[in-house]
């Protein structure tokens, strides 16, 4: 039997990667439409200096271009004044002072609305006199704003090699693998995750969200409920032990502890309480746990304006606090203010007094997520536990890096490679993490290692090469730091479990050894790290220990410092003694951020350049080279040469391999360097052959032998194949006046739609699960076709429009996308029609209707195509089946324009409820399977499901291009979209056949999460208002095919949910929406 801890562990690992994608999915659908889904009005960071405020700042900038941060929102990282610390309390009231006098300058210059235009990061704020702006003006502007702030500025020192880049932005591959070409994922990318699924919790109401830089914490903050006019923290149970080293909240203890979230007034604060301090406080859960403090607090009403008021007035504060040299804590004296049993213990601290006063009227509240997952990377052992344990299916284990082949080098399966290169004759233990760095032959890293910003140099002569050996070892952290005035980066390592901090006698320890041991095999003395510093203030952050040399000397100082070579070997401590040494805590102070940064992203960009280079030359074009691209760009000096080079070897893409690499992919790839190259006249033209591209192979994949050109315009003949053609001339000799009437259900589809078009579909797999269905008891889509003496064609539609054109041969592509007929003319030209020679002594009247709202999304172009075509075979005693009238559909619609795959077709030409699959190749095979529903299943189907019309006119094409052009770019996030679909399918095939429509709801939901994963534009505010509206009653809902409006499916819970929630929405009148009779329609 699996034991408890291991059940627990699966669970864990699924609750984090459920959170996770879930907040990511709604993070991206924010930023791509903030107007829809709101995000936040400004993000902040706290910064320890203002040079680490550039940092931060470049960091934020790096956010908003990959996608992360919405344009729209104001990014700003506040250093501490001066770069003095001043505790993460008055840091808060600094950023938003700091926030408040930016806003001030934005309405200044974009009056009458203050910060609406889209900024860029401020480089730093320091306090400033307020005088002249009125108080009240300044709150005025900021107490609607909707704020994330995130703390940033401390100095790691248990962290230390994430010292340089802040402990905020250490790499975190967690879902690295969902997008292979970008860049690898951040600690603090999955923060603003997480933290843009808290922003519903505020409403319109304004307020702020805090949080700290090194936790991340993973739970439903779509359920976060925050009350009004208060201050909240939220608190998950934890045991005794944990709570030991952590804050402890104290709630007042009425109301149920058994429900998943519950909200309870904060009554006292405990730190690193002991067992006897929480009995004390009765502050341990019937369960036998206690409430941890995670760090993140929500402020909002009264209790988020007295703040602003405070902040917005703090100078005074913040200058005794540097004049001083004290610190206000945010968790022990800032929330101490919202707690009237601390009251009395903050008064006499230094600004308590004030904070009482100006925050004490107000209560805090604590939320309780029992779910929340609490990922502390507070340790360097913490962060690769979190990426070897919890997490380590989650890891992307080799991200963007260059690594060599099993045979030539020795990396364990397990070590985590991201945005590195590694060279031949390397060797990396299991467990390790090597980011931002490039390793030369003859490196050993051993096993549960840290390697990050290091750059060893190609040795580049054969000998020195093949005598060349640097060893790290296991449990070792190893990274580089650049000096201002520093030619040389600075070589720097620790044990994996060293605490800078401990002291000399309090365990202190150096690459794993106490320290007493480290200066006796070295002949080191205190005094050469400490000078006459007392016992207890000697640690590892203040010892002077790192020499400053030529890199090569470095090298061969920390084998010796490790304990690798000859302990006693004279030369190496002679040399150690005589060179500049600096420690951690001044390399702190010293930081190179912008070398450090510039550094960074050359390095990144080279990385992406090499994928692109051998993705061109070697493979078949498989990569998102788009999106590599962007950041070969961020190199400012080479990026755009270097795409240019690139752009050169296109003309040969095509030619590579002419038999294997589909022509509208080769075009893409051309398009993408044209516009990486800001060739943007030449990209339009390259666009226009994209679409032809996906034309023609769509043609092909059907067996029809258009020319290379499908628009190409001739008096010639047109060779379509025979498929569609009539033989013997059949039809010409046995002609009399024949008349063909075509009725044809709707579509509605439960899940699967856009693996059925091209060019998914000619390239990979697709399934979908749809169902033909009448509406109000009839078959809304038809035509009707019948010969006339009269020669030439008439065409009428159900709108009243009316064509007549003298001469049938006539009618070619390309069609105008404002012709009303080139439906019709369309499948004139598919079905051969207009070459029989019979059109030239007699005629055609075709009359077309679909009784279904415009931009229904029910299939309905699709579907009336498909009647004329069945309608034109029929009446020419042509090949009328269903398989060749879906494929002929399939080339119609690239005919005119509108793209489009073969779901729609199949859903009305086939009755009942199908599952359907189609299989690339030439040509398109499709597999229609028929789902045998008994009569249980269509009767309770038909009593919960809503067909719903929004009364939202959406074209499919608009959203179908966009979705296209990702899929030909390669966008990894929309390919794994489209095959989560897929799966979705047939786990819906499943649940039917088993008449488990319970889980079908469940498809339906995930599948509309993944539809506004491939475009956002699919839903908007309406539609979002709506499906809440629905929400209470149903199990899943979407709209149908591509989205945009049209209608919408709503699975309800029971027949008498559907009935009630029908009844409901015919009641409301801001739901302008109808719904619609229907039934199944099945075979007569």
């Amino acid at each position: 039997m699996e034991s408890r801890s291991r059940r627990s562990s699966v669970r864990s690992k699924a609750d984090l990667s459920t959170s996770l994608r879930r907040a990511w999915y709604h993070l991206r659908l924010s930023v791509r439409d903030p107007t829809r889904v709101r995000t936040w009005d400004a993000i902040l960071l706290t910064a320890a200096s203002p040079e680490q405020a550039e940092l931060y700042n470049w960091q934020l900038n790096r956010a908003k271009r990959m996608g992360h941060i919405a344009s729209s929102t104001i990014t700003l990282a506040v250093p501490d004044p001066n770069g003095q610390r001043i505790g993460s309390g008055a840091a808060t009231l600094n950023a938003i002072s700091a926030l408040a006098k930016h806003l001030h300058q934005l309405s200044l210059v974009d009056s009458p609305v203050a910060g609406s235009r889209n900024c860029n990061s401020v480089s730093s704020f320091s306090e400033s006199p307020n005088n002249d702006i009125p108080l009240l003006a300044l709150v005025e502007l900021i107490r609607k704003k909707h704020i994330l702030l995130l703390h940033a500025g401390g100095d790691s020192k248990r962290v230390p090699w994430a010292n340089p880049m802040g402990k905020v932005f250490l790499p975190l591959p967690y879902m690295a693998a969902d997008d292979p070409d970008g860049p690898v994922p951040l600690l603090f990318d999955h923060i603003l995750a997480i933290a843009s699924c808290a922003r519903q919790a505020f409403q319109d109401e304004g307020g702020m969200f805090i949080m700290t830089g090194d936790v991340l914490p993973c739970f439903d903050a779509f359920s976060m409920v925050l009350p009004e006019d208060t201050a909240s923290i939220v608190t998950v149970p934890i045991t005794l032990d944990i709570a030991s080293n952590h804050g402890v909240i104290v709630a007042s203890m009425f109301g149920s502890w058994n429900d998943n979230s519950s909200v309870f007034l904060v009554e006292n604060l405990l730190q690193k309480p002991s067992v006897e301090d929480l009995i004390d406080h009765k502050a341990i859960l019937d369960d036998g746990r206690t409430l941890l403090d995670t760090g993140i607090i929500a402020v909002k009403g009264k209790a988020w304006v007295d703040l602003v008021m405070l902040a917005c007035s703090s100078q005074r504060m913040i200058s005794g606090l540097l004049k001083s040299k004290k610190e206000m804590s945010l968790y022990e004296d800032l929330v101490a203010a919202w707690v009237p049993a601390k009251h009395e213990w903050l008064k006499p601290r230094l600004l308590g007094e004030e904070l009482v006063a100006a925050l004490g009227k107000q209560k805090i509240c604590t939320y309780c997520a029992y779910d929340l997952l609490f990922l502390h990377f507070g340790t360097s052992s913490e962060v690769l536990d979190h990426l070897n344990g919890t997490g380590s299916g989650l890891v992307g284990r080799r991200h963007l890096c260059s690594i060599p082949a099993t045979t030539v080098s020795d990396i364990a399966a397990s070590a985590m490679i991201v945005s590195s290169k590694i060279a031949p004759g390397v060797s990396i233990g299991e467990e390790s993490l090597v980011y931002d760095s490039c390793i030369s032959t003859g490196v050993q890293i051993g096993s549960q290692s840290i390697v990050v910003g290091v750059n060893v140099p190609e040795v580049h002569n054969t000998v020195a090469r093949n005598s060349f050996r640097f060893m790290l070892p296991d449990r070792h952290c190893l990274w580089e730091v650049p000096l201002v005035g520093c030619k040389e980066r600075v070589i720097v390592y620790c044990g994996l479990h060293d605490n800078p901090k401990n002291s000399v006698s309090k365990d202190g320890t150096f690459c794993g050894k106490p320290w007493k041991k480290v200066l006796g095999d070295l002949g080191i003395h205190d005094a050469d790290l400490w000078g006459h510093k007392e016992s207890k203030d000697k640690c590892l952050w203040n010892a002077k220990i790192f020499p400053v040399l030529s890199y090569s000397e470095m090298l061969q100082l920390a084998t010796w410092l490790m304990g690798l070579c000859n302990l006693g070997d004279e030369y190496l401590l002679s040399l150690w003694k005589r060179s500049g040494r600096i420690s951690l805590e001044e390399l702190h102070r010293s930081i190179d951020f912008s070398n450090m940064w510039l550094g960074s992203i050359n390095h990144q960009a080279d990385l992406a350049a090499g994928i692109v280079a051998a993705c061109l030359n070697f493979g078949l074009l498989g990569r998102n080279l788009s999106q590599l691209c962007q950041e070969i760009l961020q190199n400012e000096a080479t990026g755009v040469e270097i795409c240019k080079e690139f752009l050169s070897l296109c003309p040969n893409l095509q030619a590579q391999n002419p038999q294997i690499l589909p022509k509208s992919r080769a075009h893409q790839v051309h398009l993408d360097l044209l516009r990486a190259c800001c060739e943007e006249q030449m990209a339009s033209e390259m666009e226009h052959k994209v679409w032809a591209a996906v034309a023609n192979e769509t043609a092909l994949a059907v067996r029809y032998g258009f020319k290379e050109n499908l628009f190409e315009s001739s008096s010639q003949p047109s060779a379509m194949g025979h498929a569609a053609s009539t033989s013997d001339d059949t039809f010409e000799r046995s002609f009399h006046l024949r008349k063909v009437k075509v009725e044809l259900p709707v579509r509605v589809d439960f899940v699967g739609g856009w693996s059925d078009t091209p060019p998914w579909s000619l390239e990979r797999s697709g399934c979908v699960l749809n169902m033909a269905i009448k509406l109000g008891g009839s078959l809304p889509v038809g035509t009707i076709i019948e010969t006339t003496k009269r020669t030439g064609l008439l065409i009428n539609d159900d709108a009243g429009n009316e064509l007549y054109i003298n001469n049938i041969s006539s009618i070619a592509p390309p069609f105008d996308s404002s012709d009303q007929f080139r439906l019709v003319k369309s499948a004139l030209f598919v079905t051969n029609v207009i070459n029989q020679k019979i059109f030239q002594s007699t005629g055609l009247h075709i009359k077309t209707w679909a009784d279904v709202p415009r931009g229904s999304g029910l299939g309905t172009s699709s579907i009336l195509s498909a009647a004329v075509v069945k309608a034109l075979l029929q009446i020419t005693d042509g090949d009328d089946s269903n398989e060749n009238v879906t494929r002929l559909v399939l080339v119609l619609e690239q005919i005119m324009g509108t793209g489009g795959g073969w779901q729609d077709q199949v859903g009305g030409l086939y009755p009942g409820i199908k599952f359907t699959s189609s299989f690339p190749g030439i040509p398109l095979r499709l597999q229609v399977n028929p789902l045998l529903a008994s009569p249980q299943l269509i009767n309770e189907l038909q009593q919960r499901l809503l067909v719903v019309f929004t009364g939202q006119v959406r074209l499919a094409h608009q959203v179908l291009q966009k979705v296209v052009i990702r899929y030909l770019q390669r966008d990894n996030l929309l390919i794994s979209s489209i095959r989560r679909l897929v799966e979705l399918a047939k786990i819906g095939r499943e649940a039917l056949m088993n008449c488990e429509i319970d889980e079908v709801g469940d498809v339906m939901q995930e599948a509309w999460r993944l539809h506004q994963e491939l475009d956002p534009y699919c839903s908007n505010e309406f539609v979002d208002k709506l499906f809440a509206f629905s929400d209470p009653y149903c199990l899943g809902y979407k709209l149908v095919g591509a989205g945009g409006g049209g209608f919408a499916l709503m699975l309800a819970k029971t027949a008498e949910s559907a009935k009630k929630l029908r009844h409901l929405i015919a009641e409301n009148p801001e739901l302008d929406v109808e719904v619609y009779d229907w039934e199944i329609y099945l075979q007569k």
